[in-house]
Order: structure tokens, then C-alpha cells, then sequence
């Protein structure tokens, strides 16, 4: 199949990984605002799914030889929704507030890290930086895992990611470094 196909395949994985931590994220610390991330992130794959099947069936009739990597191609695709689906059930007990249980709360109470989004403002003095520059994750003791930039995400941002302003930050650390985090994060701290 041709590099296109492959990318998008590439997305859809990512993505479908990036569901399931998130989703197991909320519901751990019962947080609403990355449950609907989850939920975001679920409509996005529908489209991705649609963009794939029409890649697809173009491949399969400009190359005939190309149909049966195109039918396990479409299995596979389906095993990765199916995955995304499971982690937008989670969200989705999140959301409706059915997340509170004492064995979740006995988990939270073990557990040392937490999730949280974080919107890079325009006066942020990450905007127009890279991760690398300030050393977020040493600075703030918080791991980006990936960043909303409009419709698009980076998964797995590296230390030459640039971040601009309006980005959102999906981040994991220490329950007490996420104030100090989105106050970096959204500009109201301008130093560390």
C-alpha cells in the first residue's frame, strides 16, 4: 500500500493508544475534561476510519493485486475502532459522573501521578519554544505526552517540538506539580 495509507494507518494507532491512556487516566482521577478528550479524540478516529476505507478502495482499483492486503488492512482497522470504542465507554461512565467508586478511589489514593490538558496563552513563556528549551518536563516535573494543535494532535512530542500559542498540552505527573504546570503552561507564571 502506498505511504498516504500507511500514515493515516499510523494515525489510527497512535491515536487509539493515546484513547486508552487517557481513558484509564480519567477515570482514575475522575476528571471530566480528559474524558472529553477521549470523546474528541473517539469522533476523530471515525474520519480517520472513513479517510482510510476511501484510500483503500482507490489502491484496490488502481493496483487489483493489492485487494487482499486491502481486506486485512480493513480487519485490522476494525480491531484499532473496536480498541477506541472501549476507551470512549470509559470516558463515557466519566462524563456521565458514574466514575466515583471506592475501589477507584483507593487506586487514586496509591497512585503518584495525574493527567491534566493545559492551554499554551499567548503571553506563556513556552509560546514560540521548543519542549527542549525550557526543559519542561525537568522544570515542572510534568511529561507531555502529546499537543492539540487545532484539529491535529503530536503524539510522543519530542524535545525539538515547537509549541505555539493556543496549543494544549496533554500532560502526566505528580498530582502537586499540575497548578505549578498550567500556570507555565497558560502564562500566568513567566518564570520557573
Amino acid at each position: 500500500m502506498k505511504s498516504k495509507l500507511e500514515a493515516m494507518f499510523l494515525e489510527l494507532k497512535d491515536t487509539s493508544e493515546m484513547m486508552v491512556d487517557l481513558a484509564y487516566s480519567s477515570l482514575l482521577y475522575d476528571n471530566v475534561e480528559i474524558a472529553e478528550e477521549v470523546l474528541s479524540l473517539y469522533d476523530r478516529m471515525e474520519e480517520l476510519s472513513e479517510r482510510i476505507q476511501d484510500e483503500i478502495v482507490q489502491v484496490s482499483r488502481s493496483m487489483p493485486d493489492e485487494v487482499a492486503r486491502a481486506v486485512v488492512t480493513t480487519r485490522l482497522m476494525d480491531s484499532i475502532l473496536e480498541i477506541a470504542d472501549a476507551a470512549r465507554s470509559i470516558a463515557d461512565v466519566v462524563v456521565r459522573g458514574l466514575a466515583e467508586h471506592p475501589v477507584l478511589a483507593l487506586s487514586i489514593r496509591d497512585s503518584d501521578t495525574t493527567m491534566c490538558l493545559a492551554k499554551v496563552g499567548t503571553e506563556s513563556i513556552l509560546a514560540g519554544k521548543t519542549l527542549g528549551e525550557h526543559s519542561l518536563a525537568t522544570n515542572t516535573g510534568m511529561f507531555v505526552l502529546a499537543v492539540r494543535r487545532e484539529d491535529d494532535y503530536i503524539f510522543g512530542p519530542g524535545w525539538d517540538t515547537r509549541l505555539e500559542a493556543g496549543d494544549i498540552l496533554i500532560a502526566r505527573g505528580p498530582e502537586d506539580a499540575v497548578s505549578y504546570f498550567k500556570d507555565i503552561v497558560d502564562g500566568t507564571r513567566t518564570e520557573f
